[in-house]
């Protein structure tokens, strides 16, 4: 079996390191900034995306501009406030113990995504972490899951763990099963509207699904 994590809402709380870095941004080019609130709106795309969407409706012109300064501010400051959500290392710990292969999928820079699963997770072996890049389209496009499973073309169910309608509309065009988890930044709401085919509220309910416990 292969379980394949998205990494903003869903391994991590990164909000507060997103929406500071992008309002660092917004302050440079004399814009208004954002409450946290608003960006777990904004995210979930990419960051040129998370820039494009911070921007007021009459300055998306500025997207490169905010979106340089965004890693400009982001490179220095992605770990200030970024943590793991609760459980969330013991259930990789867990899965990876009874032989299912672990990933990362996610549509965050794949440089900081690398950087940022080395130093919160450092004990679990990935099979891949792969994030945003030229060389691929970000999800729901689901070239990130082919990519990511086609070494183990006879590993069994593969399940795509997220918090967001990208990550359910990802597993839907992979073929794969979702697994919606409402601690991150959208809405049950949202997820069910989406399709999900299990939606969870805690991390531990993730060994349950996959291990069949």
């Amino acid at each position: 079996m292969i379980a394949i994590f998205d990494l903003d809402g869903t391994i991590t709380d990164s909000i507060q390191d997103l929406g500071n870095s992008v309002n660092y941004g917004l302050r440079e080019l004399g814009y208004p900034e954002h409450n946290y609130e608003v960006y777990k709106k904004f995210v979930g795309n990419g960051a040129e995306k998370l820039c494009y969407r911070a921007l007021p409706d009459d300055k998306k012109d500025d997207t490169k501009k905010l979106h340089t300064l965004f890693r400009e501010y982001y490179g220095k400051h992605f770990l200030d406030n970024t943590h793991l959500y609760d459980g969330i290392s013991e259930v990789m710990a867990e899965l990876a113990e009874n032989g299912v292969i672990l990933a990362v999928a996610t549509n965050k820079p794949q440089d900081f995504a690398r950087e940022i699963v080395k130093k919160l997770l450092p004990e679990i072996k990935f099979a891949n972490i792969l994030g945003g890049c030229a060389e691929r389209p970000k999800k729901p496009d689901s070239a990130i899951i082919s990519e990511i499973i086609a070494p183990f073309p006879c590993s069994g169910e593969i399940f795509m763990i997220g918090d967001s309608n990208v990550d359910i509309q990802t597993a839907k065009n992979a073929g794969i099963t979702s697994i919606g988890c409402t601690w991150g930044f959208r809405s049950r709401q949202e997820l069910a509207d989406e399709g999900a085919d299990y939606i969870i509220d805690t991390a531990d309910e993730i060994t349950g699904i996959i291990l069949g416990e």
